[in-house]
């Protein structure tokens, strides 16, 4: 601990491991760097009001402006409390650090542990043949509890393994991954392992067999090994040679298991493991998600699921006014532009000889439609009504759920190129709105401003249209598809936008989990934002579900379920799992239904069904996670910027179930699956 003179005095605010928020005075000491090459920094502390004693790991807020140090920080922070709470109250707990505490979304984030027991092995020159076999024992002892959560710890070294004369404790949560990612650069030689060291292929336990090895031949030769190979005079060491055969293989499949190498040293220790391992409490939600599926595939569709787009030709056919629901069709005679005062002047193309000119105005003109002449004046993007039928996208929510923000980010990426991969193109509907909408609305956003709620960019009191883009798939088809943002309190007060979800092909229920979820950690977010948990549901789903055309037993609009605002919960499972997931190179059926399936759980076992109504009601609806901004805001700023995750999986589901995007089985399979399980297992 720091010297009593050099201590500074405040007070901390923090979440226990509880989800409990906590005030406390505490004395901080001096500050050093943890490891050189990484960003956190640490030092001892007193917690006044407990006088236990703690190791405060935090980054300094410049630090915390890279949102790669940030990520550092978050994964040490999930590793540690899903640690605490798979191995909480059980004989394997002490094998890791213990956090006390953790504020991650302050301008200067930081993690509390209790303070550490023993002192790192770099400080044991040589150890004794019986320390050894324990030490050995205590790290593929931890090694093998982290292989049954699925995760490895990299960088594993002399200086991250503490040693107290009887027991090891195992620090550098910072380097766990998951296994079967992406292998990256991480560590240093010899103690990550050649494949590690080189970013080559998928994590496996066997990274780490590697470490440890490496860590057990210098505390017993006092020297490090070679970086490539096994040592040479491996054999000449008992202990060595007789526990860690084929632990020093440059290839991970050549290696023994954490298990195996356990069982050599203790026999039986591995199996005891895995009998403490905690039941499986999802189990009866996920079985009422296949069920359900179940029941949807046997219902008969009342009309031809999925728009496969026939009747897509481009041409002057009629098509839905998104506003007034008449049909429309294009016409001259009703064009306009807009000036640079924003008013709408008419446009007369019947001059305009030039082809590619003509074109070029055409695509940011507008159609004054007078459809419905007792309607409100209203005006509909040209290209809207020349690529065949709109596809309409509608995002339903009280206007506390972030809509705005997700859907900002989606039609970010979106630009960005992230429907690429997936065999679509697109432009922009109207370049002059588009433009506004990115100077306006995503700018601000990736700069890090919160930004305002959406504004009446339709009509007063109606659906608030938002952007349009034209899509083009894989087989040359291109779509207009529309975005609209839909305010519970406008769907309660207006008619007029429970009459627009007639016309609607695809809804985005955008799930509020401070609303939804009574999870402990969530009880600081609802006093910050005045909310409380709504055990019946978001009242704008209810209100859309009863508005709907029924026909058979489920509504047959496609739908997503999102779980949004997730970074609120980037360490409760199964939260923590998705977040984690790289972004899909192509749509996966089955890993598709295994998110829609755990999402399902979570919130059957914590909201409850009401806030399941959506799926019930609708035949083809999956179930996501997603975050716009990654992160909280303090003092209308997201600190290290607004970093959007999973925000685009939710429409390329929709666009599979519309055609647009082909997938394996066909956009009905996609939806509600092909029998067995149903759930399908994410691989």
């Amino acid at each position: 601990m720091a010297e009593p003179g050099s201590a500074q005095q405040t007070t901390l605010d923090f979440t226990a491991p509880s989800g409990r928020r906590r005030t406390a005075p505490v004395r901080l000491g001096r500050e050093s760097r943890r490891d050189p090459l990484l960003p956190q920094r640490i030092r001892n502390g007193l917690l006044d009001d407990e006088g236990q004693q703690f190791v405060q790991v935090r980054l300094t807020a410049a630090d915390a402006a890279n949102p790669a140090a940030r990520a550092l920080l978050d994964a040490e922070a999930g590793t540690a409390l899903h640690l605490h709470r798979v191995l909480d109250d059980t004989e394997f707990a002490a094998l890791f650090p213990e956090i006390i505490g953790y504020e991650l979304d302050a301008a200067e984030p930081f993690l509390l542990y209790a303070a550490p027991r023993g002192t790192a092995a770099a400080r044991t020159h040589v150890m004794s043949a019986s320390d050894q076999r324990v030490f050995a024992r205590d790290l593929l002892l931890a090694l093998c509890v982290l292989d049954g959560q699925g995760l490895v710890l990299r960088g594993i070294s002399p200086a991250t393994v503490l040693w107290d004369g009887t027991s090891v404790q195992l620090w550098g949560l910072e380097g766990v991954a998951r296994t079967g990612r992406p292998r990256v650069r991480w560590g240093r030689a010899p103690y990550c392992s050649p494949e590690q060291r080189r970013g080559e292929g998928l994590v496996d336990s066997r990274d780490a067999v590697w470490s440890a090895a490496q860590v057990l031949y210098q505390l017993v030769t006092g020297r490090p090994g070679p970086a490539d190979r096994a040592p040479a005079d491996l054999a000449a060491h008992r202990v060595l040679a007789g526990t860690l055969p084929g632990a020093f293989a440059p290839l991970a499949a050549d290696r023994p298991t954490p298990a195996r190498l356990l069982d050599l040293l203790a026999p039986g220790a591995a199996e005891r493991l895995a009998l403490t391992a905690a039941a499986d409490d999802m189990r009866p939600h996920h079985k009422a998600y296949e069920n359900a599926l179940r029941l949807k595939r046997k219902a008969a569709a009342a009309e031809p699921p999925g728009d496969t787009g026939a009747g897509q030709k481009r041409g002057n056919a009629e098509v839905l006014c998104p506003y007034c629901l008449e049909p429309l069709q294009l016409d001259l005679a009703s064009l306009f532009v807009t000036d640079s005062k924003m008013q709408y002047q008419p446009l007369d193309v019947s001059g305009l000889g030039n082809a590619l000119r003509r074109q070029d105005v055409m695509r940011s003109a507008v159609q004054k439609c007078t459809a419905d002449p007792d309607f409100p004046e209203h005006f509909i993007p040209v290209p809207y009504l020349t690529y065949g039928r709109p596809l309409t996208v509608a995002m339903v929510g009280q206007s506390s759920t972030g809509k705005s923000h997700l859907l900002t980010q989606m039609i970010a990426e979106i630009t960005d190129g992230g429907l690429e991969p997936f065999g679509l193109k697109w432009q922009s509907v109207n370049p002059e709105q588009h433009a506004r909408f990115v100077r306006e609305r995503v700018q601000p956003l990736r700069n890090g401003r919160v930004l305002d709620h959406t504004g009446g960019l339709g009509l007063d009191g109606f659906a608030r249209f938002v952007e349009s883009l034209l899509l083009t798939d894989a087989r040359g088809q291109t779509r207009p598809v529309a975005f609209f943002d839909l305010g519970g309190e406008d769907l309660v007060r207006t008619d007029a936008a429970l009459r627009f979800l007639l016309g609607v092909d695809a809804m985005v229920f955008v799930v509020d989990p401070a609303l939804a979820l009574p999870l402990p950690q969530l009880d600081h977010a609802r006093e910050r934002w005045g909310l409380e948990v709504n055990r019946d549901g978001d009242l704008a789903f209810g209100t859309v579900l009863d508005r709907l055309p029924k026909s058979g037993p489920y509504l047959e609009v496609a739908a997503a379920m999102v779980l949004g605002k997730a970074d609120l919960l980037r360490f409760q499972p199964p939260v923590d799992r998705w977040l984690g997931e790289a972004p899909p190179a192509s749509l996966d059926p089955a890993r598709v239904r295994a998110e829609s399936r755990d999402v399902y759980g979570l919130l059957r076992r914590h909201a409850g069904q009401a806030w399941l109504r959506p799926f019930d009601a609708i035949r083809r609806c999956t179930l996501h996670i997603a975050s716009a901004t990654g992160g909280q805001e303090d003092h209308g700023r997201y600190p290290a910027g607004a970093g959007p995750r999973r925000v685009l999986e939710p429409l390329l589901s929709l666009l599979a179930m519309h055609g647009l995007i082909e997938v394996p089985g066909g956009a009905e399979a996609f939806a509600v699956g092909t029998g067995g399980s149903g759930g399908g297992e994410a691989k």
